[in-house]
């Protein structure tokens, strides 16, 4: 080599050295200028675009080093990082196989390999890979991490600890371990350490965006969203093109319910990088709260097709309210699964145990407070045949010390705290105190521990009125539902075995109480006269089709209004000029406040129908106004969430209000608007039928579900797999 080249060369790699980019770029260039053909000066110019992220140009530099010196492992090893970093991992996959078979003790490719594996998902495969790395350089901090990562992944929690200290042992200011190990961390829900190893990482790399990002993460999973947003903006200002980032905030912003502010993170997010796996559905979910329905049709196709596809495009319950599908449900579902919360053999199985006196139920949700689920299983848990069955309440939600909460826990023989507990700590504990039936109350809802079930918490694990639909799961055996609700030849849909109930699947409870407080139709901004229809669904169940059909209705049905739930001022403004679009005054559309729940439930009697919404019904919000004395007018579709609403009727005595078409939908609501006599006949038939049929009749549906868990025990005890049961 040309001596002076080589000088320039030494001085490129001593710059590199100290990170000094500028000046290792002159004398490369330099050295260009004295030879234009030297592979060792193309490759190193190529290493410098690539750490700018200038793709091309390191790509076109690199390629060029080959042509000059074809069989350079170490060549090889950095256009393998730019696929890598582009994510184009086959041909990434390729050039380092074939850097590889020149240098096969080269450490660094074997755990770059490894990275390319852990990209497509190939873990066990990966791991091998920075297994080998470590055989040929035991003191490789980078490998470690990398298996660290790898190790997290496959919920191996401890271990990936395990190999982040033995990386930082090696390497104590790598700052990447530092926040890696504070994401195992933050799984493990050890959000304090969590955020002490990311302020470790940001002390040692101030700029470390994604470290910044992390910490956020973990803030938000903390419900301090406001602290999260500030460190998800830090991230930014250091990396503006980080679509990650902008995706974070958004889901920060939309905990805060500044919905208009996360769509457009979201928004800034996908314009970086569509393909972010689950965003586009928290965008579009994020636009139905908000009741913004431009493409509406034209997206829920393009949902349909990319899950078909089985791509990562929307969570199970965003799909609930968008598709009637109960294949396209079910598909979606397994999607999720796979990627978010496989089964996973680290507990091992559960070894059989012999019959107890009594069954012992763990019932686990987030939401035993005041909420919709403590609402209406508050009297259930009460009712419990004490003498044959033992409760175990698995809290994972905020402790927030309201009245339901104080009834609840009175209810159980155990309630556990469990949320500062991983899922596999919940699991494990789960099988200490010998649950024999796991009941998620979750499903795919906020706040859902799903990963619990995947470790097996107990031999049957049952999928119960948070989610309605299926899970997808292989290891949640049965579905709490109706015949309504999952008709025999819909059974194929649902991944789980059905418990059917002879009545309504819902559960009540019969001490809701309705205030004696008599409102005014002009305190609650109704008119004086007039019928008021009513719906007081989330405004994301508010689909453009029945928002027409309800427009229509209006249209006819003169001198109306529709009381609607206002959840943000952004639908509400949306709705309005959506009516004006259908030529109804904006007027006649009347929004209700939040109110406590009695008062809630008082104010339903001035209103003279409730009509529903499709495909995702109203469920408690059917049953409150089933309760509180007004009728629920529904349209019965495919999927659960479609039939819960007639599910009720049902048990009610109420299935002349059940219509299977919109234009029996609208022709209905229509008709007892215009006769009284007809709508004061349902009413007076819903008064009577409130305490005389199965709705809610509490102590009939406790014996009925505690049948359907002895009958999954006796399945469990005779060796039989779970099956559909039958409650008479």
């Amino acid at each position: 080599m040309n001596p002076q080249i080589g000088f320039l060369l030494n001085k490129a790699l001593e710059s590199l050295r100290d990170s000094n980019l500028e000046s290792a770029e002159l004398y490369l260039k330099q050295a260009l200028r004295l030879q234009s053909n030297n592979p060792h000066v193309l490759r190193l110019l190529g290493v410098i675009a690539a750490q700018r992220k200038q793709y091309p140009e390191a790509l076109g530099y690199l390629n060029t080093a080959l042509k000059f010196l074809p069989k350079n492992s170490l060549t090889l090893s950095n256009l393998g990082n730019i696929f890598l970093d582009l994510k184009e991992y086959n041909k990434a996959l390729e050039v380092y196989d074939n850097s590889i078979k020149i240098d096969p003790k080269y450490e660094e490719v074997w755990s770059n390999k490894g990275n390319v594996l852990f990209g497509l998902k190939r873990f066990e495969e990966a791991l091998v890979h920075h297994d080998k790395a470590l055989s040929l350089k035991p003191d490789y901090a980078e490998a470690w991490s990398n298996k660290g990562n790898t190790l997290n992944e496959l919920k191996r929690h401890e271990e990936a600890i395990a190999h982040y200290d033995k990386a930082l042992s090696l390497k104590p200011d790598y700052a990447e371990a530092w926040s890696n190990k504070g994401n195992t961390l933050n799984e493990l829900k050890r959000h304090e350490e969590a955020i002490a190893h990311y302020d470790k990482a940001l002390s040692l790399k101030p700029d470390y965006a994604e470290a910044w990002s992390n910490k956020g993460n973990t803030l938000n999973e903390l419900k301090r969203h406001e602290e999260a947003i500030a460190h998800y903006d830090k991230a930014l200002s250091l990396k503006p093109d980080y679509s990650e980032a902008w995706s974070n905030k958004g889901s920060a912003l939309n905990e805060l319910k500044r919905y208009e502010e996360a769509i457009a993170q979201y928004e800034r997010a996908l314009s970086l990088k569509p393909d972010i796996d689950w965003l586009y559905g928290d965008f579009f979910h994020t636009k139905m709260k908000v009741c913004l329905w431009n493409g509406h049709q034209e997206e829920v196709k393009n949902f349909t097709s990319t899950i078909d596809s089985h791509q990562k495009i929307i969570k199970p319950f965003a799909l609930l309210s968008l598709s009637d599908n109960t294949f396209l449900h079910g598909q979606c579902c397994e999607i999720y699964v796979k990627d978010k919360c496989p089964f996973n053999p680290l507990l091992g199985p559960i070894p059989k145990s012999t019959q107890r006196e009594k069954i012992r139920i763990g019932y686990f949700s987030a939401d035993f407070h005041n909420h919709a689920t403590g609402y209406l299983m508050a009297e259930l848990f009460e009712l419990h045949e004490k003498s044959q069955f033992e409760l175990i309440g698995f809290s994972f939600g905020p402790i927030q010390n309201d009245e339901m909460r104080e009834r609840l826990v009175r209810s159980f023989d155990q309630f556990v705290e469990v949320g500062g507990k991983s899922d596999v700590e919940i699991a494990q504990l789960s099988r200490n105190l010998n649950i024999d039936i796991a009941v998620d109350l979750k499903g795919f809802t906020q706040d859902s521990r799903t990963g619990i079930f995947a470790y097996r918490a107990a031999p049957i694990q049952v999928n119960y009125l948070g989610y309605p639909g299926t899970m997808g799961a292989e290891y949640i055996d049965y579905i709490i539902a109706d015949k309504t609700l999952i008709p025999t030849q819909s059974q194929q849909f649902y991944s789980e075995k059905v418990a059917y109930l002879p009545d309504s699947y819902q559960t009540n409870d019969r001490k809701r109480v309705i205030s004696d407080k008599q409102f005014t139709r002009h305190e609650l901004g109704l008119p004086d006269q007039g019928f008021v229809f009513c719906c007081f669904n989330n405004n994301f169940k508010i689909l453009p089709e029945t928002f027409a059909s309800w427009m229509r209705i209006l249209n006819v049905v003169e001198g109306s209004v529709i009381w609607l739930f206002q959840d943000n001022p952004w639908a509400v403004e949306s709705l309005k000029k959506e009516a004006l679009n259908h030529g109804v005054d904006a007027s006649r559309l009347i929004f209700a406040d939040r109110m406590l729940l009695a008062e809630h439930l008082a104010r339903h009697q001035q209103a003279d129908l409730f009509i529903d919404t499709f495909p995702y019904n109203a469920h408690t919000t059917a049953s409150d106004a089933l309760w509180a004395g007004l009728p629920v007018l529904t349209l019965i579709g495919q999927s659960f969430a479609s039939r819960v609403a007639a599910s009720l009727l049902n048990a009610v005595g109420l299935p002349e209000l059940i219509t299977d078409t919109k234009e029996g939908y609208e022709a209905m609501a229509i008709e007892l608007a215009a006769e009284p006599e007809k709508l004061a006949a349902i009413k007076q038939k819903l008064q009577e039928n409130r305490n005389i049929t199965p709705l809610f009749d509490t102590p009939l549906f406790t014996k009925n579900l505690e049948a359907a868990y002895i009958k999954m025990m006796e399945r469990y005890q005779a060796d039989l797999q779970p099956d559909h049961v039958f409650v008479a």
